[in-house]
């Protein structure tokens, strides 16, 4: 059994007690910017990888150092006991699983299905309540940390689904990510991983703002920067990630607002939440005026660039 074989192996090393890989084949859909690094990190691993993506070139450079490639979703699902998924939205993830050549039409009993695409909490549990019917394990395990922590290995993990098939993914996920988090029942990784995002988005806003204020007063970012940092407004998106050019190096408005987390997923996310707030009946309109604005710079032709751009986009 997976539960059985999961049980002896040694965190830090990846290997059995015996000796052995406990996962003789991983899978893993979805090569874009974020799932063609964690693909990379569970290869580095040691481990053995089938990949599969409609994009042939993201395939092509996963199997030149190392991964074998499935033809689709289902030719997949026959050959390993762990797959995990990382899609760009609730119907890609959908098709993924359900269509004919889908993951649910051949993945063998008792496999383990981790899906870190960020999408509606409802949908996740949805298919897990479709793969329980089939004898398969489901776990939403959306992610954090954005392209550089894909890329080092240090993402956080937001998992929902059952103790016990926390416990099996865990290993897999500490291969992709240095904090791995039991959030709860399925769908539960994605409650967290939207309000996390929605947050995020109204910080970066309420950021930007002031730092538009300051400037049109004449205050140098700077000099602002070393006091919002020192004070009560301090967050995130001021002391990691300013929105204004020249104040940190690395940060994508450094960079002329290139790379990051893209204005048009931030937009996805904020809709995501808008759309399960209506369901629940919960109040945020914050996060509804959060996702309008987004929503606008996508208008104004700025989908492409990091949604810290919102800063330039208040500058007019």
């Amino acid at each position: 059994m997976l539960a059985n074989a999961i049980s002896t192996l040694d965190m830090k090393t990846g290997m059995t007690k015996k000796g052995k890989r406990c996962f003789s084949r991983i899978g893993f859909i979805g090569l874009g910017n974020m799932g063609s690094h964690m693909a990379r990190n569970i290869l580095k691993k040691g481990y053995k990888l089938i990949v599969f993506d409609v994009n042939e070139s993201a395939m092509s450079n996963l199997t030149d150092i190392g991964a074998d490639r499935a033809s689709s979703p289902a030719e997949m699902a026959k050959d390993v006991e762990v797959i995990v998924s990382m899609l760009p939205s609730n119907q890609h993830v959908l098709d993924v699983y359900n269509l004919k050549n889908g993951l649910l039409s051949s993945a063998k009993r008792n496999s383990l299905l981790i899906d870190s695409s960020t999408i509606d909490p409802f949908v996740s549990q949805t298919l897990a309540k479709e793969a329980k019917k089939l004898g398969l394990n489901f776990l939403d395990s959306p992610v954090s940390g954005g392209i550089n922590a894909a890329k080092d290995g240090t993402l956080t993990f937001m998992v929902g689904g059952s103790k016990e098939n926390f416990e099996l993914a865990k290993t897999l996920l500490n291969c992709m990510g240095s904090r791995i988090i039991h959030c709860g029942d399925v769908g539960m990784g994605q409650a967290a991983k939207l309000c996390n995002n929605m947050l995020l988005g109204i910080s970066m806003i309420g950021t930007a703002e002031a730092f538009n204020l300051g400037q049109k007063l004449g205050l140098d970012s700077k000099i602002l920067t070393d006091i919002i940092n020192s004070s009560s407004g301090k967050c995130w998106s001021s002391e990691l990630y300013n929105p204004v050019p020249g104040i940190l190096k690395n940060a994508p408005s450094s960079k002329n607002y290139e790379g990051g987390f893209g204005v048009t997923l931030m937009a996805k996310d904020l809709g995501l939440a808008q759309s399960v707030a209506t369901k629940v009946e919960a109040t945020i309109p914050l996060g509804s005026l959060a996702h309008q604005i987004y929503r606008a710079i996508i208008v104004q032709g700025f989908a492409n660039k990091d949604f810290s751009y919102v800063y330039q986009f208040f500058k007019g």
